[in-house]
């Protein structure tokens, strides 16, 4: 599949999360949580495969004067993982949980409509639509190992992003495995 359609539903994807915490009520903590850990698993594989894949091979056909586009939308991925790594400590309860989500919610729309309204036709520039599929099929492969958790002190470019992000994304897997096995035995016993 061609990149820019897979890095678009992505974003589609997570704008219907967003459009499902603005239609929750704000007393219903038990959806707020579950939206937030859905829009947080899917940003940060998102983020993972465009600081992995797609933003390098964007910047490997682009001059130093011609990469600033790539290297703004690598300082807002940084960011939104701190924004993310924050709302994951907070309770849905909490007074500031609804506000900084109402804040990453705006510069994940804020970086959505730069990266495709710009960083996108850029890239239709320079790729052909065999490369494009390539990069499609390497983002793909690339999502499947990714962290399900925000990293933003991890590097955001190769070769450290991948090397220290197999382990984050290991890692992330087994604390969501165990989480659902602490789930299942609370609800067994209630």
């Amino acid at each position: 599949m061609n990149v820019l359609t897979l890095l678009k539903q992505d974003h589609n994807n997570v704008e219907e999360l967003f459009r499902r915490f603005e239609t929750a009520r704000p007393d219903d903590a038990s959806e707020l949580g579950r939206v937030r850990d859905l829009v947080v698993e899917q940003l940060s594989k998102h983020a993972t495969v465009e600081e992995q894949v797609f933003y390098p091979a964007i910047r490997a056909r682009l001059g130093k004067d011609e990469e600033f586009d790539v290297l703004e939308a690598l300082e807002e991925h940084h960011l939104v993982k701190l924004a993310m790594s924050e709302l994951q400590k907070l309770a849905p309860t909490n007074d500031r949980f609804r506000a900084k989500m109402t804040v990453l919610i705006e510069n994940v729309r804020h970086h959505v409509e730069e990266e495709e309204n710009d960083l996108f036709k850029q890239v239709r520039d320079i790729f052909s639509v065999e490369e494009l599929n390539q990069l499609g099929e390497r983002v793909d492969q690339a999502k499947e190992a990714a962290p399900t958790r925000p990293h933003p002190f991890v590097p955001d470019t190769p070769p450290f992003n991948i090397l220290v992000g197999v382990p984050a994304a290991l890692f992330d897997r087994i604390l969501t495995v165990g989480r659902q096995v602490i789930g299942r035995l609370v609800k067994a016993r209630s």
